[in-house]
């Protein structure tokens, strides 16, 4: 049997797009989960639980290429550090991380930084166990993705008000296209850090917004609010950002296309 492919995160937003894609390209792939459940595919399920380690062992047994896009804004080192001592004792020789452009340019030196902007300290901080490893090691930093800017926004229109950051725009890039380059990178050779992926456009968080709104005909007051601390004033001068590697194609607007008239919008009472 030819050594599978170990996926974290494989059923969340990222993962459940490399999955199919490593499988087209002709590799068998296992994912793990906390939780059993019935993926399909030709795919096998690995269950543990990469916060306390249990079950990581088994499930990276002879894998020799491992994609990390299990993430959260709390305990990615720890979560990074069972992997990769599992990773290692099984001779794993590939491991692959998805990290965030501007993870080393978001200071982190505040509560008020830690408490709103820890996603990115979270990320370096994994990064660095990842190149720390001693295993082969590759990672990708991208822009916000698609979805998970849409999650924002629909949370926010439901709101009378929508306060939203002023003056930090986001680079929104499609996960799809993050799932491609991703799995390119695990089936090349290691590549340690990768130029940046970025999405086609910046654009602040009320244009976002506004964006949304059009798109499901609806309206809210938008209330730009500033931000204090120096991770938000990074931000500002655009530390999550990736100008230079706004190579993503689909649009903000593209993308709100597919997603306008969903049930969830729907469900959503007009204002």
């Amino acid at each position: 049997m030819a050594a599978p492919v170990l996926v974290t995160g494989g059923t969340g937003t990222l993962g459940r797009l490399v999955v199919p894609r490593l499988r087209d390209a002709g590799a068998d792939v296992r994912v793990l989960s906390r939780r059993q459940r019935e993926l399909g595919g030709g795919v096998e399920l690995a269950t543990g639980d990469l916060a306390t380690g249990e079950g990581v062992d088994a499930a990276v047994e002879g894998a020799r290429i491992v994609v990390h896009c299990a993430g959260s804004s709390k305990g990615d080192e720890v979560k990074a550090r069972h992997l990769v001592e599992a990773a290692a004792r099984a001779g794993a020789r590939h491991l692959v991380f998805i990290s965030v452009v501007g993870a080393d340019r978001v200071p982190q030196t505040g509560a008020l930084d830690r408490a709103m902007f820890g996603y990115f300290g979270a990320k370096l901080a994994a990064e660095r166990v990842v190149a720390g490893s001693g295993l082969p090691w590759t990672t990708l930093r991208a822009t916000q993705f698609h979805d998970l800017v849409y999650l924002t926004v629909s949370r926010l229109a439901r709101l009378p008000v929508a306060p939203v950051p002023a003056g930090i725009r986001f680079q929104p890039v499609d996960t799809g296209e993050v799932a491609e380059r991703l799995v390119e990178l695990a089936l090349g050779p290691p590549s340690g850090l990768v130029p940046d992926l970025g999405g086609p456009r910046a654009s602040t968080l009320a244009d976002l917004l506004r964006g949304y709104l059009a798109a499901n005909h609806r309206r809210r007051p938008i209330l730009p609010v500033h931000v204090p601390g120096r991770a938000a004033r990074a931000l500002r001068a655009g530390a999550n950002l990736a100008p230079d590697r706004a190579v993503g194609r689909r649009t903000w607007e593209e993308f709100l296309a597919d997603r306008a008239g969903s049930p969830a919008d729907q469900s959503a009472s007009p204002a």
